[in-house]
């Protein structure tokens, strides 16, 4: 069976392409339906799975590609999943959160997990037993975290995302990237180390846009995976086909 699923954001498409559960293409353009045309030309897709921020326009981009495959799938809140969803507001829980939970349950079933994605905002969410999903936390990302420096401050420079650390800080511009980068990386290994100790056997899975540079200055153990939403997508298009 071959998947199609698409992570459609506010300015950009993550697409990836499964052939019997494996990813054999992942890509990421502009918002726009050009490149997707390209795939039914590839690939034989049997069934799409959609996850949109975009308000109000997933009909449209749904009978679009209906034109092309007959299963399209758009996860929302009344989508089945592969574990039990215990969030008590499931309408207003993020879609990515959603698929991260799942590719987390693909990769490592039947254990405890803590899905990490440091985006534009940093989400914590817990999977027990592999089959319990408990909710989370939301959190500032790095770049929101770097901006609210500036704006709610007289002062304070903005400083752009760069890779600098440096403990003490020896001028501003130091100070806050430093306290922007280390808060992130102290928070994540406070909630690693809050979970091990009341769940046993806890993994870490770490996803998003600043995961590579954050895997390198956190403790190990700690997987990393970029695709991780993508393969939960996946794992939620194979679950309901």
């Amino acid at each position: 069976m071959v998947n199609l699923v698409i992570d459609r954001g506010n300015s950009a498409l993550k697409t990836g392409v499964f052939d019997n559960n494996k990813l054999i293409v992942s890509e990421s353009f502009r918002d726009n339906f050009s490149p997707i045309t390209a795939y039914f030309k590839q690939f034989d897709i049997d069934n799409i799975i959609i996850s949109s921020v975009v308000k109000n326009d997933d009909r449209t981009f749904k009978n679009m590609l209906e034109s092309y495959v007959k299963k399209v799938l758009i996860l929302d809140h009344e989508t089945i999943l592969p574990f039990n969803n215990h969030y008590r507001t499931p309408q207003t829980l993020g879609k990515d959160r959603l698929a991260g939970v799942a590719g987390g349950q693909s990769l490592f079933p039947g254990e405890n997990l803590l899905i990490v994605d440091a985006g534009t905002a940093i989400t914590y969410d817990l999977l027990l037993n592999g089959t319990e999903y408990q909710g989370g936390d939301i959190a500032p990302g790095l770049e929101m975290r770097l901006k609210a420096l500036h704006h709610f401050t007289s002062r304070l420079p903005l400083v752009r995302k760069n890779q600098e650390i440096t403990f003490p800080g020896k001028n501003t511009y130091e100070a806050i990237s430093s306290g922007a980068y280390n808060g992130m990386i102290f928070e994540i290994e406070g909630y690693r180390s809050f979970c091990k100790e009341k769940y046993k056997s806890l993994t870490t899975i770490l996803t998003g846009g600043d995961a590579d540079f954050l895997v390198k200055k956190l403790k190990k153990p700690i997987f990393a995976d970029h695709n991780l939403v993508l393969k939960g997508l996946n794992r939620i298009m194979e679950y309901n086909a």
